[in-house]
């Protein structure tokens, strides 16, 4: 599980920005499970913060899809279900391939070391990953390709759909309903396919391989629909 933030130099902005990753992250990675009921009080006392901006971080989880507040029973973790997060997927495979068109950014070098290191880490995963180390990788490459647009409303709405789907993956590896080494090396060839892309200079390219792996990884849930 994540630790919680504490560092006193950030500034309010920031640590609400760290408090609500935190809680995201967790989400889901399933350190708390469809169902788990967080409580605000107990969340501002570990975070060392006050109730208020607390209450903001599980308002916007809310907004996101990730918490729900119920009346008389208090802020819930949503279910993560293909049935009702379909449309949210696709939607996510459409947009995409908009970020090689809306205000692409040229990658320096430090990205391309960056994403070396991913790649690096991506072929171990073949060799000992597991569905939680694969899963958090997985949201270090999504956070590093988001760098590829400067569009904020793109970069926006692709980071909420991401985060609002990413437990349908975990969920259906947990219960290995998925060929986890053959996912490994899938996604390995992306990031491998992906770097050739960079390297030439195509980010349209980069975006149309991105759609395409989320597109097929869609589908191989869908196999395992209840």
């Amino acid at each position: 599980m994540a630790e919680p933030v504490t560092d006193t130099s950030l500034t309010v902005k920031d640590r609400h920005a760290a408090m609500h990753a935190t809680l995201r992250q967790r989400i889901c990675l399933l350190d708390y499970p469809p169902g788990t009921q967080l409580s605000e009080i107990a969340l501002a006392k570990e975070f060392g913060t006050s109730r208020t901006p607390m209450r903001r971080v599980l308002a916007r989880l809310e907004e996101e899809g990730l918490v729900q507040s119920v009346h008389g029973v208090g802020t819930l973790v949503t279910d993560a279900d293909i049935t009702e997060l379909e449309q949210a997927y696709r939607l996510r495979v459409e947009l995409t391939a908009l970020t090689g068109q809306l205000d692409p950014v040229v990658p320096d070098d430090a990205f391309l070391d960056r994403l070396q290191d991913l790649i690096n880490r991506a072929a171990q995963m073949v060799v000992s990953g597991t569905p939680r180390s694969f899963t958090e990788l997985d949201m270090e490459v999504f956070q590093t390709l988001l760098d590829l647009t400067a569009n904020d409303p793109l970069r926006q709405v692709l980071e909420r759909l991401y985060y609002r789907t990413k437990r349908l993956w975990l969920v259906r590896a947990i219960k290995a309903e998925l060929d986890l080494e053959e996912e490994y090396r899938i996604f390995l060839h992306e990031l491998e396919a992906i770097q050739i892309a960079l390297k030439s200079g195509d980010l349209q390219a980069v975006a149309h391989i991105q759609r395409a792996h989320i597109s097929m990884s869609f589908n191989r849930l869908l196999q395992h629909r209840d």
